[in-house]
């Protein structure tokens, strides 16, 4: 997997896959990963299909509805509407883009496609599972904590940041003896600075090393 910036934009790519197997020759080929990444950012899903040789394709899409008149392309779901491409690759290859990404955007993503007959041979399963999470300051004792709703993939580094001016490049903690309640926060991942959390100061008068929960004023 690599991690690359496009502008100010966070783009995911996945390389680690598992096959799916069809009927006579039908097949796609999904990411394994459960991925993570940030509210705002940019994700490319991968997968890959074959088919036997006397077949052709005709229609391919992504979808994550499926309703009684069955699965719903996501270009045609006003839910994504203008945030949806799609790409076709070589050998069969198919990425799916999803700009500009929400946390409702966390679901299960799964791609079809039929042959010249018209009909729908093949859905792949499992699919590609996708969450998307923002940034949250947690304040616990003398600790600042930047948490998220799941794990970021790829370990990224962590930017902390104090009255606007970076501090600190570090991990997702930082660690102070001398808080103000003059001082706002923030945090961030390297690289992808303009995806920041909301900036909050920390009550100083009320941190302890035993303080139970979080501590903190929100000042978006």
């Amino acid at each position: 997997m690599s991690l690359r910036t496009a502008g100010s934009v966070l783009v995911v790519f996945f390389w680690s896959v598992t096959v799916v197997l069809g009927q006579d020759g039908w097949r796609v080929t999904y990411t394994t990963q459960s991925i993570c990444t940030l509210k705002g950012s940019t994700v490319d899903l991968f997968c890959s299909y074959t088919h036997p040789s006397d077949y052709t394709v005709t229609t391919t899409f992504w979808f994550t509805k499926n309703y009684a008149v069955g699965p719903v392309n996501l270009k045609d779901d006003p839910d994504y509407k203008g945030r949806v491409t799609y790409r076709e690759d070589e050998e069969n290859g198919h990425t799916l883009t999803i700009t500009d990404l929400r946390e409702s955007d966390s679901a299960t993503y799964m791609f079809r496609f039929t042959d010249q007959t018209g009909k729908w041979r093949y859905t792949g399963k499992p699919g590609a599972a996708l969450s998307v999470t923002g940034f949250q300051v947690k304040v616990t004792g003398k600790t600042l904590t930047c948490i998220t709703t799941c794990t970021l993939t790829d370990n990224p580094t962590y930017i902390w940041y104090k009255n606007g001016h970076k501090v600190k490049e570090d991990t997702s903690s930082l660690d102070s003896d001398s808080f103000s309640d003059a001082d706002s926060y923030s945090c961030a991942v390297k690289g992808h600075e303009d995806l920041l959390s909301p900036a909050v100061f920390v009550v100083a008068s009320r941190l302890s090393m035993d303080t139970p929960m979080s501590v903190f004023h929100n000042l978006s």
